[in-house]
């Protein structure tokens, strides 16, 4: 954790791009203390503590994000979880103007089922930067008994994540709760897509 904000692993190897030197910025901390071998059960988070990487662990910015979305540590880009000082979905990710495309995921192996028409990928980005974020525990209360729909969003850097949409609750675990129009558009290109996959 740095600055109150929680950062997880990006969650694919296949499609992250080599850390080389020129793409690490300016140091932003150091790990102080790690969670997977010293902790106890009612340890308190704080700022410096990460969960497997060890003490004393550089942490530096990662060229072309904002720190408070994307970071380097050991190597390996980490992206944020959790941040209570974002306001807005697009003050969580910052990712306006970096979306190559958006695609359906299965929720069976994580294979791509299809993409979102160019139009559409564009709407999706549109509309989701300004959604208010409201965190995972807000939207969880709506959303756990609800099925999900799997997108993963492509960066123009040749990265991707992971977006999981809940279409009953109209909500997104990163902790957001959609907009009529947004729900209308992923519902609609989910049909397509799966309609000219043959399911």
């Amino acid at each position: 954790m740095i600055n109150d904000i929680t950062y997880i692993l990006t969650d694919r190897e296949s499609d992250v791009i080599p850390i080389t030197p020129e793409l690490i910025g300016d140091s932003i901390g150091e790990v102080k203390f790690t969670l997977s071998e010293q902790a106890c059960s009612d340890h308190v988070v704080q700022n410096g503590d990460a969960a497997l990487l060890p003490s004393g662990t550089s942490v530096y910015e990662l060229k072309g994000y904002q720190p408070q979305f994307r970071i380097v540590a050991n190597g390996r880009i980490y992206q944020v979880n959790n941040n209570p000082n974002a306001e807005t979905m697009g003050d969580l990710m910052d990712i306006a103007s970096k979306v190559e495309k958006i695609s359906l995921e299965s929720g069976n192996d994580g294979s791509i089922i299809g993409d979102f028409t160019v139009e559409a990928t564009s709407e999706f980005v549109n509309e989701l930067l300004p959604l208010p974020y409201v965190g995972f525990d807000e939207v969880y209360k709506k959303a756990k008994h609800d099925n999900v729909i799997f997108l993963r969003v492509y960066l123009q850097d040749g990265t991707s994540m992971r977006m999981v949409y809940y279409p009953k609750a109209n909500a997104f675990s990163a902790g957001a709760f959609g907009t009529q129009r947004l729900n209308e558009l992923i519902v609609t290109q989910r049909q397509q897509i799966k309609s000219a996959a043959g399911m």
